[in-house]
């Protein structure tokens, strides 16, 4: 649960939520971090039950999440109120249903909103930051203020498991009739290369070798 995490961090564990019942995949809110006033902009992992029953997982960015955080970061701005991006994303929502109801405007308002942001913006990576999602929560493209990340976190494109199968797929389609064990062991070797070079503690060694 991010607002575990964020109790942790913010001065005295007072956080006010900015539309705590509406997009719950991102929470929102303002903040004191060392006595700075900050808003932060962070992904939930929970597994959210909507008013209307449906499921939304943790750490994917809906329509409604997408929209609200585009508004704070907005009044963030208009406030002159510096923010703080704490990822943990999967990326936008896809399938048809996203899509009817508007996943390609919503997803380009929130971007839209952090592109065009002025105020100071921290990026933090505490678990996975892959695909959109990392452009859309300010990841390095968008230029913030600071990146941290904790050991534990990944930064890729996509997901190690979803990367392995692509790849290996390229790879498999050039090879013929295989075993199903052969298949296997090529799917899982793509999968180690790919979560080790989308581990933050890879990048950081590439960075001092090439430093």
């Amino acid at each position: 649960d991010i607002k575990e995490v964020l109790a942790r961090i913010i001065d005295d564990s007072l956080f006010e939520e900015y539309k705590a019942t509406y997009g719950k995949t991102i929470v929102c809110g303002h903040c004191k971090i060392g006595g700075f006033n900050v808003g932060v902009v962070a992904n939930q992992k929970k597994i959210i039950k909507t008013e209307d029953g449906k499921m939304q997982l943790g750490g994917v960015i809906y329509n409604d999440s997408a929209d609200k955080a585009a508004r704070f970061i907005m009044n963030c701005n208009q406030d002159k109120i510096p923010i703080i991006f704490i990822h943990d994303v999967n990326g936008f929502m896809v399938g048809k249903e996203a899509e009817i109801a508007g996943i390609a405007k919503d997803g380009a308002k929130m971007v839209n909103a952090v592109s065009n942001s002025t105020v100071p913006k921290i990026t933090l990576v505490i678990g996975g930051s892959y695909g959109a999602g990392n452009y859309a929560m300010s990841g390095k493209a968008y230029n913030p203020s600071f990146i941290y990340a904790w050991p534990t976190a990944k930064i890729a494109v996509m997901g190690g498991d979803q990367a392995a199968k692509t790849l290996a797929n390229i790879k498999l389609s050039k090879m013929g009739e295989i075993s199903e064990a052969d298949k296997n062991d090529i799917i899982n070797n793509m999968k180690k290369i790919y979560n080790e070079q989308s581990d933050i503690k890879y990048a950081a060694a590439r960075l001092w070798v090439d430093d």
